[in-house]
């Protein structure tokens, strides 16, 4: 498992205090009403927003507070933001790449920086790791809608490229331009899904000490934790011990 998403299950399991929830959801309303202005604001007829519901949903998110943010954006009311992406390194030579949602280029910019510069890594040109990874689209099911076979069987049927079988999910892994088609396809079959996004996956993951790895998962708490950052991948892989010890 990359460290990143054990960086996820970690948190996950420590539970959300209020406060974090509150700002999850705030991150949320932001990429829903953002998807929502760049497309028609239906879920079925524009893919970036049903995306964004999808996971709002996948995270409780009220119904109520889904919709305020869709007719936010038909309404003309909402903020304007840019969609901004960074790369940079972390300890250990770790790639790390960061979008965010900002209506302030020059203030996100600087927090990133600063981020990165504390945990000992340093902010890189745009392109700078990011050939490092692939861009795909993702489909994410709960382990328990199907057997690895059959998830398989259904994943090619629908156009997908791969499929990786973890202890909690299936991420069912297909080109960007097939992802609609393939989302749809699954979820005949298996209802609706964890997440379905468009995601930045290492090519290669670089296992670190856990002296790296506790400075990059603190990174990438601090990163997370900025209102404007929506999304941050890398190219890591921590140790056990390291799991263990962030859950305690």
């Amino acid at each position: 498992m990359a460290g990143h998403s054990q960086f996820k299950n970690i948190m996950h399991k420590k539970g959300k205090q209020d406060a974090i929830r509150s700002k999850l959801f705030s991150k949320l309303a932001r990429e829903i009403t953002v998807a929502a202005k760049l497309g028609v604001a239906d879920p079925a007829m524009n893919a970036q927003l049903r995306a964004a519901v999808i996971a709002a949903r996948a995270e409780n998110m009220p119904k109520d507070n889904i919709e305020r943010a869709i007719k936010k954006a038909a309404g003309g009311e909402s903020e304007n933001y840019d969609e901004v992406r960074y790369e940079g390194y972390a300890p250990g030579g770790v790639a790390v790449i960061v979008e965010a949602l900002t209506d302030n280029r020059n203030r996100t910019a600087g927090e990133v920086r600063s981020y990165f510069a504390k945990a000992g890594g340093s902010l890189a040109e745009t392109g700078a790791v990011s050939f490092l990874f692939d861009r795909v689209g993702l489909v994410a099911f709960d382990r328990t809608v199907a057997d690895d076979e059959t998830m398989l069987e259904a994943a090619i049927e629908a156009g997908a490229d791969d499929v990786v079988s973890g202890p909690e999910e299936h991420e069912v892994i297909t080109s960007v331009e097939a992802l609609r088609d393939a989302q749809k396809a699954l979820e005949a079959k298996f209802g609706e899904p964890l997440r379905a996004a468009i995601i930045w996956r290492p090519q290669n993951t670089i296992a670190v000490d856990d002296e790296a790895g506790e400075k990059i998962l603190r990174l990438i708490g601090a990163l997370e934790d900025n209102d404007d950052v929506q999304n941050v991948t890398a190219n890591f892989e921590i140790s056990d011990a390291l799991v263990a010890k962030m859950q305690e």
